[in-house]
């Protein structure tokens, strides 16, 4: 396994990352995978990475843009737009090298990514399979119906419409994590949060930050899983925690989103919460990249069966 440091350009910024190869000859088929929210590429994403690297999958991590080692002002602000574009062009950058196979395309996401990369991968034909990893589909289900029209706009939106934050789009800044909720609230308010966070990310060399500003831009349609599921086309693995503690990683509302897709898809239940496999090592994680590996050598390197 060779890892090598990468970056790429992404609305104006320069994204930073990893690449991994695998032993076998080029060219590879290809993860693109970013951590959820604030999370940078070294707080268990990159074991994720070396686990499918050891399975024959090259793979690039990349921080989302204003977090980590990339660029981007301002610092530690989350826009779902701007970090889907940033998806976008990681997967350009991947078709970039003539080690990747561009027949073989996938994304990984976690949490708030794992949304992400559901919407992208709907938007953009070259991406053949997404792990989405209990994906933030929302606390209740969606308001509005989907169609074609929402479809396009969502699209026109995602490749360049105006997603400017507005005062009254804003939230911080503020901190990520916190134990003392009435003194001191954060943007994730679970104690599960606040353990896992200030125990990977304040380990050294993670320039992970317990600060940070989200916004939803003011857009002709909200940036939402639900919206994009029935118009995916790539093949979904989606792993859901019944108890997650997340509120807004609501299990029966991921059950919805996953029942609207039209495309080959599998649905897994797994326990622990919403950051039990996040700890390696851990019996979780390995029961996490076990489904993973699977799923991802049977979609894109032996190819589907007959009728599936």
């Amino acid at each position: 396994m060779l890892r090598s440091d990468v970056q790429f350009e992404s609305e104006g910024a320069t994204l930073r990352g990893w690449f991994y190869k695998p032993a076998s000859l080029p060219p590879h088929p290809v993860v693109v995978m970013a951590h959820g929210t604030t999370a940078t590429i070294s707080m268990v994403t990159d074991r994720y990475a070396e686990s499918l690297v050891e399975t024959g999958f090259a793979a690039l991590l990349y921080d989302h843009r204003n977090f980590g080692a990339s660029a981007g002002e301002p610092r530690q602000q989350i826009n779902p737009w701007i970090q889907a574009r940033g998806y976008r062009d990681a997967v350009s950058y991947a078709l970039s090298r003539d080690d990747v196979d561009p027949t073989r395309i996938a994304l990984w996401g976690d949490s708030y990514s794992a949304m992400q990369a559901i919407v992208v991968a709907a938007a953009d034909r070259r991406v053949r399979a997404v792990v989405a990893q209990l994906p933030t589909c929302g606390s209740e289900p969606p308001r509005f119906d989907t169609s074609d029209a929402l479809f396009e706009r969502l699209c026109q939106t995602l490749e360049g419409g105006d997603v400017r934050p507005t005062a009254e789009s804003t939230t911080g800044p503020m901190p990520v994590v916190s134990s003392d909720q009435i003194g001191t609230p954060s943007l994730l308010k679970p104690i599960q949060a606040f353990r896992w966070f200030i125990e990977y990310g304040g380990r050294p060399g993670s320039r992970w930050q317990n600060l940070v500003t989200r916004v939803i831009p003011p857009t002709p349609v909200p940036f939402a899983a639900q919206l994009a599921a029935p118009y995916l086309q790539a093949d979904l693995l989606m792993m859901v925690a019944p108890d997650d503690e997340m509120v807004h990683c609501n299990a029966a509302v991921a059950r919805s989103t996953f029942d609207a897709v039209a495309s080959y898809k599998e649905y897994r239940e797994i326990e622990g919460g919403h950051f039990g496999l996040l700890y390696h090592p851990g019996e979780l994680f390995d029961r996490a990249t076990a489904i993973q590996r699977d799923f991802l050598v049977r979609r894109l390197v032996r190819g589907p069966t007959a009728g599936s």
